[in-house]
C-alpha cells in the first residue's frame, strides 16, 4: 500500500495519476484534508482517507496498512505556520503505521545555509528522515517551472518583468516530477536518501525566459532590474505577508548564488525521455493568458 499525502494538491494529484497507471489502483491510498476534494480519486478505487498534518491524530487512520508513505512538503510556512512540525508529525505517523519506507518531496537547493527559507526546511526535514530509523528517499526536485510561468503571467499586460537580479534556474514542471515520483515509489531501493537533482535540462535565468516569452508571443516582454528594497515595498503594498516576502525575496538571492542552476541526467533517465522544456510549457501558459 502507498500512502500519498497532499492529493488535492498539484503535484500530489499528478503523482497519484501516474501512481495508478503502473499499480493496481487498490494499492494507492491518499490522505487529504478534505476528502470531498478526493471523490473523483474514490470513483476509481483509490482508498480516500482524511488526515492534516496539523492534526497529528487524523493521520493515523490515514496511514494504516501503508508499506511506503509519500509526504509531500508542507507549505505552511508562507502563512506562518510550522512545517517542520508538520513534518514530524507525519514522519511518527508513518513510523507508527509501520511503514517501511517513506519518500519525501525535497528540493533540489535543499540546504542549512540557503538565502530561499524553503530550502532550511527541507535540510532539517531530511534530518528527520535521516534519524526516523525507515527507509527513506528524498526527491530533490528540480525548481517548479509553474513559479517561473506564474511570475512572467504578471508581466503581459505591461511588457515588463520588474524584479531583483537573479541568477540561473534549472526549471522543472511538476509533471515530469510526479512522473518521476511514481517510478521512484514502484522501484523500492532504487535510491537511498537524497536523489540526484532531478531537473529539466537547461537552466535559464529571467532575462533568458523574457527572451522565450517574447519568441512565443510576437512581442518584447522586457527584464527590468530593481532593488531588493523596492521589490520588498512593492510586495508589501500588495499585502503579502512577511514570510511570504522572504520567500519571494530569497528566490532572487538564492538563484544569484547559483543554488539552482544545477542541471543533471537524473530525471531523463528516470523518464526515459527528454524533460518538459520552459519553451514548451511556456508556450501552452502564456499563448493560452494572452488570448484571456
Amino acid at each position: 500500500m502507498i500512502v500519498v499525502t497532499g492529493a488535492t494538491g498539484q503535484l500530489g494529484r499528478l503523482i497519484v495519476e501516474k501512481l495508478i497507471a503502473r499499480v493496481p489502483v487498490d494499492r494507492v491510498a491518499v490522505s487529504v484534508r478534505d476528502v470531498q476534494k478526493a471523490q473523483d480519486l474514490a470513483a476509481r478505487g483509490v482508498r480516500v482517507r482524511r488526515g492534516d498534518f496539523a492534526e497529528p491524530t487524523s493521520l493515523a487512520q490515514a496511514f494504516e496498512g501503508a508499506t511506503q508513505v509519500l509526504v509531500v512538503s508542507s507549505n505552511a510556512a508562507a502563512h506562518g505556520g510550522d512545517p517542520l512540525a508538520q513534518h514530524r508529525s507525519a514522519i511518527d505517523a508513518a513510523r507508527s503505521a509501520g511503514a517501511r519506507r517513506i519518500v519525501y518531496t525535497s528540493h533540489m537547493g535543499a540546504s542549512r545555509s540557503s538565502a530561499f527559507p524553503p530550502m532550511l526546511d527541507h535540510a532539517a526535514t531530511e534530518q528527520m528522515l535521516a534519524g526516523s530509523g525507515l527507509a527513506w528517499t528524498s526527491l530533490r526536485n528540480g525548481f517548479y517551472a509553474s513559479s517561473a510561468a506564474f511570475l512572467l503571467e504578471r508581466a503581459l499586460p505591461s511588457g515588463v518583468f520588474e524584479a531583483p537580479a537573479d541568477g540561473k534556474v534549472s526549471w522543472t514542471t511538476h509533471a515530469d516530477l510526479a512522473e518521476a515520483a511514481a517510478v521512484i515509489l514502484t522501484s523500492e531501493g532504487r535510491f537511498d536518501g537524497p536523489t540526484p537533482p532531478l531537473t529539466a535540462s537547461q537552466a535559464l535565468d529571467f532575462g533568458e525566459l523574457c527572451d522565450v516569452a517574447s519568441g512565443i508571443l510576437g512581442r518584447p516582454i522586457r527584464r527590468s532590474t530593481v532593488s531588493e528594497d523596492a521589490m520588498r515595498a512593492k510586495l508589501v503594498a500588495s499585502g503579502m505577508l512577511a514570510p511570504g516576502v522572504g520567500i519571494s525575496l530569497g528566490l532572487y538571492r538564492a538563484s544569484r548564488d547559483g543554488e539552482f542552476a544545477a542541471v543533471d541526467p537524473t530525471l531523463r533517465q528516470l523518464l526515459g525521455r527528454e524533460p518538459t522544456s520552459m519553451r514548451e510549457l511556456l508556450t501552452g501558459k502564456l499563448m493560452l493568458k494572452a488570448r484571456g
